[in-house]
């Protein structure tokens, strides 16, 4: 590379410093996590990789340094894992991380979230990694300690379920989608149950919600938790998908998967 503009920029970017705790420090090594240069000097270096692969009619997909080349067996898997570590260390002089690299079926792998069903005909999915994550974000957004009200539960909520869905919406398994609304839903009428606190309360907002007497009574007084309520025929009566809707819950799937 001889242009001085981008050797410029490259160099700003490597000598700029990371803030941390208010305050600016130096870079020994490396790049910062999550900064925008890793991913420019990634292209920079293996766009050679890329025409290389090319050469030989692999089947890859790449973004940043992260690549997956698909063939047909393991035992050729096993012979271009080979052939591109020999590639990368003589021709760019970089090292694959042999920690994070593997020969396995696509269904076994992710990249950037995804993974394969294991099909005759292989639909994308969300990797169970990327499933676990959302999961453990959604808890933190939905405690039922943050006394909060629902109405804002909802509305900080659905920022998150937004963007989640704008990225992991390319999915090919609506079901999987559709299974994570049931959950949330469930953890806000969970959390509206826990507000309710006492059983005459939850009785009269049961009632005011169109509950049966009978119902609300049987459900006011049973001695199971939030979250066992949460799954009840009273509930899901009280507090219906659309009135979750209404007080600005987002669905995670998208509107052409519904």
């Amino acid at each position: 590379m001889s242009d001085p503009r981008i050797l410029r920029l490259i160099r700003g970017f490597l000598t700029a410093g990371v803030l941390e705790g208010g305050l600016v420090g130096p870079i020994d090594e490396g790049t910062p996590q999550g900064g925008p240069l890793s991913p420019l000097l990634s292209n920079l270096m293996l766009d050679e990789l890329d025409k290389e692969l090319e050469r030989r009619n692999h089947r890859f997909v790449r973004y940043a340094d992260d690549c997956s080349i698909y063939v047909r067996s393991a035992r050729a898997g096993e012979r271009v894992m080979a052939s591109v570590e020999r590639f990368l260390d003589r021709r760019l002089k970089l090292k694959v991380n042999t920690q994070k690299s593997a020969v396995a079926p696509p269904h076994r792998r992710k990249f950037l979230g995804f993974s394969f069903t294991n099909e005759k005909t292989p639909r994308r999915r969300i990797a169970p990694q990327a499933v676990v994550r959302f999961k453990e974000r959604v808890r933190v957004l939905t405690m039922r300690t943050r006394g909060a009200s629902l109405a804002q539960i909802a509305k900080e909520l659905s920022l998150h379920l937004k963007g989640w869905r704008g990225y992991f919406g390319f999915c090919e398994t609506p079901s999987v989608l559709r299974s994570l609304d049931q959950w949330i839903r469930r953890r806000l009428r969970s959390i509206a149950w826990k507000q309710w606190k006492r059983g005459r309360t939850r009785f009269a907002e049961l009632r005011r919600r169109g509950v049966g007497h009978d119902l609300a009574a049987q459900t006011a007084g049973s001695a199971h938790g939030p979250w066992r309520i949460s799954n009840s025929p009273a509930l899901a009566i009280a507090l219906p998908n659309a009135f979750l809707a209404s007080i600005g819950l987002a669905s995670v799937v998208p509107a052409k998967a519904e």
